[in-house]
Protein backbone atom coordinates (compact mmCIF):
# COMPACT_ATOMS: atom_id res chain seq x y z
CA UNK A 1 0.00 0.00 0.00
CA UNK A 2 1.13 3.24 -1.14
CA UNK A 3 1.28 6.36 1.21
CA UNK A 4 2.13 9.79 1.66
CA UNK A 5 3.01 11.66 4.68
CA UNK A 6 1.79 15.41 4.05
CA UNK A 7 3.48 18.00 5.89
CA UNK A 8 2.88 21.09 7.01
CA UNK A 9 3.89 23.90 4.61
CA UNK A 10 4.10 21.28 1.81
CA UNK A 11 1.16 21.98 -0.97
CA UNK A 12 -1.37 19.42 -2.16
CA UNK A 13 0.28 19.31 -5.98
CA UNK A 14 3.86 18.75 -4.74
CA UNK A 15 2.57 16.02 -2.31
CA UNK A 16 0.23 14.54 -5.12
CA UNK A 17 3.18 14.68 -7.51
CA UNK A 18 5.22 12.44 -4.44
CA UNK A 19 2.51 9.67 -4.84
CA UNK A 20 2.50 8.98 -8.48
CA UNK A 21 5.73 8.78 -8.39
CA UNK A 22 5.59 6.28 -5.25
CA UNK A 23 2.78 4.43 -7.60
CA UNK A 24 4.45 4.16 -10.38
CA UNK A 25 7.30 3.41 -9.08
CA UNK A 26 5.43 0.39 -6.96
CA UNK A 27 4.32 -0.70 -10.46
CA UNK A 28 0.40 -0.74 -8.84
CA UNK A 29 -1.15 0.57 -12.60
CA UNK A 30 0.72 -1.63 -14.43
CA UNK A 31 -0.82 -4.83 -12.57
CA UNK A 32 -3.94 -3.33 -12.20
CA UNK A 33 -4.13 -2.73 -16.56
CA UNK A 34 -2.77 -6.28 -16.63
CA UNK A 35 -5.44 -7.57 -14.80
CA UNK A 36 -8.24 -6.01 -16.86
CA UNK A 37 -10.61 -7.97 -18.47
CA UNK A 38 -10.76 -5.79 -21.68
CA UNK A 39 -7.90 -4.35 -23.40
CA UNK A 40 -8.08 -1.62 -26.15
CA UNK A 41 -6.43 -2.42 -29.43
CA UNK A 42 -3.99 -0.13 -28.68
CA UNK A 43 -2.92 -1.65 -25.43
CA UNK A 44 -2.77 -5.31 -27.05
CA UNK A 45 -0.11 -3.86 -29.64
CA UNK A 46 1.97 -2.23 -27.32
CA UNK A 47 1.89 -5.01 -25.40
CA UNK A 48 2.76 -7.61 -27.80
CA UNK A 49 5.55 -5.00 -29.18
CA UNK A 50 7.18 -4.42 -25.47
CA UNK A 51 6.95 -8.12 -25.82
CA UNK A 52 8.64 -9.47 -28.90
CA UNK A 53 11.75 -7.17 -27.65
CA UNK A 54 11.92 -8.45 -24.63
CA UNK A 55 11.76 -11.68 -26.69
CA UNK A 56 14.54 -10.62 -29.54
CA UNK A 57 16.97 -9.24 -26.76
CA UNK A 58 17.16 -12.56 -25.08
CA UNK A 59 17.64 -14.66 -27.58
Amino acid sequence: MTQVVVGENEGIESALRRFKRQVSKAGILADVKSRRYFENPQEKKKRKASAARRKRRYR
